[in-house]
């Protein structure tokens, strides 16, 4: 049997719109969330290499527990790790000082 090759008419055409793009180039799937630094991320990976699929849980917990105990600074820490690991979950998270919503 032999094998055909069909080369593409212009090789370096795109076939999308140029507004288009640039639309998509703009959304960068990977970008962290904010309040989330570099130190975040690395705290982040290694936590989740300890704890595995249950990292962002088991951050969120920290953070709660901080929050009760009054540790201002370890619930800003294990929050940032919280929403390195998942974005949404950190939103449900109240500080019992305020009441507010984080």
């Amino acid at each position: 049997m032999s094998i055909r090759f069909a080369a593409p008419i212009a090789r370096c055409q795109n076939r999308m719109r140029p507004g288009a793009v640039q639309a998509r180039t703009l959304l960068a799937a990977n970008d962290n969330p904010s309040g989330v630094t570099p130190l975040h991320v690395n705290a982040a990976l290694r936590h989740f290499a300890q704890y595995g699929i249950s990292a962002a849980e088991h951050a969120r917990a920290q953070a709660t527990k901080a929050a009760r105990s009054g540790d201002r600074q370890g619930f800003e820490w294990w929050l940032g790790i919280c929403r390195a690991l998942d974005r949404r979950m950190p939103r449900a998270v109240e500080l019992p000082d305020c009441g507010s919503a984080v």
